[in-house]
Order: C-alpha cells, then structure tokens, then sequence
C-alpha cells in the first residue's frame, strides 16, 4: 500500500528528530511482542494501530499470526518507505500531524512500542496519549512497551548530563553518541499518563531488553491497558 500523508494541523504534534531520518531509519528495533499477552487481551478479529510502527516489524508480526485488520503508523519518512521495500504487503502510512485520518474508536487496540521513549517532551506525549483515546474504542486494550529510568552508572551519568544541558527538559531525557535523543520514565510517570487520558493498568511485565546499541540491554517494561467504557 503506498504511504500517505495527514495534512491536518494539531497543536503540539509531536515532532519528528532527525535522527529517524538518518542514522536511526537504519536501527534493528528490539522490543519484543509477547504473543501470549497479546493475545490474552486482543482476539484475532481486532482492528488494530500500530501507532509508532517504524519500519513494520511489529505490523508484520501481527499479521503473521493472523491479525488482518492491522493498520502501521509513523512521522519518519526513511522509516516507512524502508517498512514498504521489506513489506509491501503491509498497511503502513506516513503521517506528518495530528489527528490521524481516521475516525473516533475506529481501532480495538493499539501498540504503543517505545514511542513515549522517542517522543521526549510532556506536551507531545500528552498529544500521543489523548490521540489513542480518540481512536481506540470504549473499553479498547492498549498494549505499550517502554524503558523506566534505569539504576547503573552509566544511565544515571546521562540522566545527569541531559539534565545539565538543559534544565527545562524532563529527568531522563538523554543523547546517545550517534545522535539519537530518548527519554526513560520513572513508572509512576507512565501509569500517571495512560490514567490521564482514560486508560487503565490490568498488567504490566518487567523484562529485559536489547537496546538499539549492539551489546547494551535495559530493563523494560510492557504494560495492558484498557480505556474506559463510555457512559
């Protein structure tokens, strides 16, 4: 399918960092997909968004085990025609603002993989977050896979220094030598925002996890939540 584009203005729209159209459009992503969590909350017949999709890996994923109204999303160009060379079988659309071309509950799920861990500011995860409530349908499941603040010295030295550059970002927000800019959260942060914007916590699963740098893991965190039924 050919990718499109949202040209519908939004304040706030999360923005895209350049590194996902360079250096980044080339990374292997490594957040895994737990088939049985997944499928212990999502039936197979699910409309589901794959908001973040990159270059498909999860949207392929999805359709292999038999998930066919599967829909790929993301603001980095490089990414989503790499996702179109690899799959072109797949539904994978560029979007450059919000709100998405779709309308109001028209998925029964999303997944939500390490996106708030890129798009590093409060207000534009806010945008995120209240985007997927609008999609995803009264008592809906999103499914989120994200990095907490991590505990070693080396993390912690980023943290610090992010912090030192710039006092008006969040704790935790930090540059890697190659360019890329990401953000960790302390737990709370995550729960706190998915309840801000209607989503309740029913699970969530600590792991651990390669990182996009060869020979670095981190310990994750892959949360169910679903949003509240209407009325």
């Amino acid at each position: 399918m050919a990718s499109s584009e949202s040209s519908a203005p939004r304040p706030g729209r999360p923005a895209v960092h350049g590194f996902w159209e360079g250096t980044g459009a080339a990374k292997t992503f490594t957040h895994p997909l737990d088939h049985g969590l997944l499928e212990q909350y999502v039936p197979r017949e699910a409309r589901i968004l794959d908001y973040g999709c990159g270059y498909g890996r999860l949207t392929a994923q999805l359709v292999e085990l038999g998930y066919g109204g599967v829909h790929g999303v993301d603001p980095s160009r490089a990414l989503i025609e790499r996702g179109l060379r690899e799959h072109p079988e797949l539904r994978l659309e560029l979007f450059t603002a919000l709100p998405l071309p779709f309308a109001d509950g028209s998925f029964d799920a999303a997944l939500l993989f390490v996106v708030l861990g890129v798009v590093t500011g409060d207000a534009d995860q806010h945008a995120v977050m209240a985007e997927l409530a609008r999609l995803v349908r009264p008592s809906g499941v999103l499914y989120l896979s994200d990095v907490p603040l991590q505990s070693d010295e080396r993390h912690v030295r980023r943290y610090e220094e992010g912090a030192a550059a710039d006092p008006g970002r969040p704790y935790g927000v930090f540059t890697t030598p190659d360019g890329g800019l990401f953000r960790h959260h302390r737990p709370q942060e995550l729960r706190e925002l998915l309840h801000a914007h209607g989503f309740t916590v029913e699970e969530e699963r600590p792991m651990a996890t390669a990182t996009l740098h060869h020979g670095e893991t981190t310990r994750s965190v892959q949360v169910i939540a679903r949003r509240a039924a209407s009325g």
